[in-house]
């Protein structure tokens, strides 16, 4: 994956600053990433998403605010609409670039941003939102005391997380008169909706509002016990997996032309946790899958083992050969399950030469259907057919360079 940073003119004209997170190769896709109230596009879930969506081939691009983490620009002189307009103008600085984004994300008060700017950015076919309000003017639930000596004084200091902010009455005016339900009504786009049921900050009831409002096609799924920030690794990993198999639905995702040596396309496999094992695999952008390790040997068991998915390749080829084999045959198999389990024995105890040691790959056959001992004889022969048993039983050439650019 690559990340790349760049600036592009805001609502107001000041530079804002962008990290767009792109895959090795073309992107299939382009997704526009609003963070929450006062985060910032640097905020644990932002960063995670962004990465995941880059390593399934889908670029995100993620920036700040006007007025928040190295935008230019007064945090005090914005509102819910300049966050809006700052959405439509970095869509715009994709757009110029080739890049149009064809998906928008939003955490929070950046959901309720997405849910108002769809409509403007053309190219938008899918909105995803996590931990949105469905009423913009919940933010100023946050302020609590101070919001009496906002509306009597302009504006005043509040403490937003640790961090002070300065909140004008603009704000308070913008987010009161701000409603979102025809914004939804009208959305005109595939709507993904999740959603904590524990989110303390923003209720589950937001989400009812949200997606009870909104027209088909549109989908909700829970983020079970993630906090509101989504700070834990695994709930922003599972968010962007299921954001990427949800979106691959509704977007125009089209194949690169594999090369011709190469009929079953590029499999790209991307690091997800420099920390651990975990990794992203990537066949075209249809199928994507996670390889991990188990915990025991400091992996944090999200997917298969690498050796699991090569027990799974010839499993799955195993099952596929025997099924078009008696297809033609016509006869009655009518199901057809594979056990695979793989050993490193001792060369000897394998009958190969001394010394070293071998892999051995096991296969239980269960074949079920009224057939004949001969057919299932047959069909047992057939299993030693399958293209996968036959690449590992024979010697493989296997060829490896360093890209370059």
């Amino acid at each position: 994956m690559q990340s790349e940073r760049f600036t592009f003119e805001g609502h107001d004209g000041h530079a804002l600053d962008a990290r767009l997170e792109r895959p090795a190769g073309a992107p299939l896709a382009t997704a526009l990433f609003a963070h929450c109230f006062t985060c910032g596009k640097d905020i644990a879930a932002a960063r995670r998403i962004a990465r995941r969506l880059a390593a399934m081939e889908i670029a995100v691009l993620r920036f700040d605010f006007t007025g928040l983490g190295h935008s230019e620009g007064e945090f005090a002189n914005t509102s819910f609409s300049s966050n809006v307009e700052d959405l439509v103008a970095a869509a715009a600085a994709l757009e110029a670039r080739g890049i149009a984004p064809s998906l928008l994300i939003g955490h929070s008060l950046g959901g309720a941003a997405v849910l108002r700017a769809a409509r403007r950015i053309q190219s938008a076919r899918a909105v995803a939102t996590l931990g949105a309000p469905c009423d913009p003017e919940h933010v100023t639930r946050n302020f609590g005391a101070s919001l009496d000596e906002i509306r009597k004084a302009g504006r005043a200091m509040v403490d937003l997380g640790g961090r002070p902010f300065t909140i004008s009455a603009e704000f308070l005016e913008d987010v009161e008169g701000a409603d979102l339900v025809e914004d939804i009504r009208n959305l005109r786009r595939a709507l993904l909706v999740m959603h904590a049921p524990r989110d303390k900050v923003v209720g589950i009831e937001n989400a009812t509002r949200i997606f009870t409002n909104a027209r088909h096609p549109k989908s909700f799924v829970t983020l079970d016990d993630a906090d509101h920030l989504v700070s834990r690794p695994q709930d922003a990993d599972y968010a962007a997996s299921v954001i990427a198999a949800w979106a691959r639905r509704y977007l125009d995702l089209k194949q690169p032309e594999p090369p011709a040596d190469a009929p079953e396309g590029v499999v790209r496999v991307s690091e997800s946790d420099p920390d651990g094992f975990l990794q992203d695999i990537q066949s075209g952008p249809w199928h994507h899958a996670q390889a991990d390790e188990p915990e025991d040997v400091g992996g944090t068991n999200q997917g298969m083992s690498p050796y699991g998915f090569l027990a799974a390749g010839l499993g799955a080829c195993t099952s596929m050969t025997i099924r078009m084999y008696a297809r033609r045959k016509g006869w009655p198999l009518a199901h057809v399950s594979v056990d695979v389990t793989h050993d490193k024995r001792h060369a000897e105890d394998a009958g190969e030469s001394r010394g070293a040691k071998v892999d051995v790959f096991r296969r239980v056959i269960r074949l079920t259907g009224d057939l004949t001992e001969d057919q299932c004889a047959r069909l047992m022969e057939i299993a030693d057919r399958c293209p996968v048993h036959q690449t590992l039983e024979r010697r493989s050439r296997i060829e490896t360079e360093r890209a370059t650019g």
